[in-house]
């Protein structure tokens, strides 16, 4: 039997990013335009377009370079208008400021009509050295929620969010055709570090992949590329790049360089979920919701009884 097809192209804008943020934006707005003249119509940048990766160090002059995220908010309303006139969904990673008082890692949705969907903010907030994003980001409070768009439902999750089963398996009930991860993930430049970059890749990937099959989506990961150096951290941090799209079978339908900028253009076929989603039905059929409760606790402790 005949299955009508839904087919989209996809633009990931993996991109280097300097200290100057209006030149960060102006690029980002250049690529995206390419994208659109090349026939994308979902465009999703990485996290935090518009700076340099600001986790690097606890700096409290950062804060500065945060702004409101919300319809009619200087950034988001250039978004729209650009998202509007060229007929494509805009993903955003901006540093959010609510009312100088707290702060978030967030992502705008545009729809294709330059309407403002809304946003996600970052649930999943590292501390590690080089990634101090505890100093500035509060957990994001906003719960999973998805976007329908003109081209497709789409979930939002960002970063450090990829490793977390827990976080894609609500998009997908929530009804997400496909996973957007804007993403800034690297390997420190510390000696004996880098040999850790191809390992890292892969289990990155790995672990992505897996979502797209176990939820029966796409999953699109967006990432930065080059080295970043902030100058109180010698070491800095070697963004690898290789932004992907993956099938829900998990293939990887296209990758991008490790080294190098580049627009990642993927057709897919949004038909193809609803093909994996009754064939593989069983992955959401099977589920034994009765049995998860412990998953709230952040630890299960063995019984004191317990023998090997």
């Amino acid at each position: 039997m005949a299955r009508d097809s839904r087919e989209i192209r996809l633009a990931l804008i993996q991109a280097r990013c300097s200290t100057d943020v209006k030149a960060n934006f102006e690029l980002a707005v250049e690529r995206i335009r390419e994208a659109a003249a090349s026939g994308a119509q979902i465009v999703c940048l990485q996290e935090l377009f518009q700076t340099r990766y600001i986790g690097q160090v606890e700096d409290a002059e950062a804060f500065w370079l945060a702004e409101p995220v919300c319809a009619g908010a200087p950034t988001v309303s250039k978004l729209s208008q650009l998202a509007g006139e060229l007929g494509v969904v805009l993903i955003a990673g901006l540093f959010e400021n609510v009312d100088d008082l707290v702060y978030y890692n967030t992502a705008a949705v545009l729809d294709a009509d330059g309407s403002y969907l809304g946003k996600y903010r970052k649930v999943h907030i590292p501390d590690d050295p080089l990634y101090y994003e505890k100093f500035f980001f509060r957990p994001g409070d906003l719960g999973y929620p998805t976007f329908r768009t003109r081209f497709g439902t789409l979930g939002v999750l960002i970063c450090w969010d990829q490793w977390f089963p827990e976080a894609a398996r609500l998009m997908a009930l929530g009804g997400a055709e496909i996973l957007f991860y804007p993403t800034a993930i690297g390997i420190a430049q510390h000696p004996g570090e880098l040999e850790l970059d191809t390992e890292l890749r892969a289990s990155w990937q790995l672990v992505q992949r897996g979502h797209a099959i176990a939820n029966a989506c796409f999953v699109a990961a967006v990432n930065r590329v080059g080295l970043e150096r902030d100058e109180r951290n010698e070491a800095g941090i070697h963004f690898f790049g290789s932004s992907f799209v993956c099938h829900p079978t998990g293939r990887v339908l296209a990758e991008a360089s490790d080294q190098v900028e580049e627009t990642l253009l993927v057709d897919v076929d949004l038909a193809e979920v609803s093909r994996a989603r009754r064939e593989w039905a069983y992955f959401f059929r099977d589920r034994r919701v009765d049995s998860y409760a412990e998953l709230q606790r952040s630890y299960r402790e063995r019984d004191s009884t317990h023998r090997e």
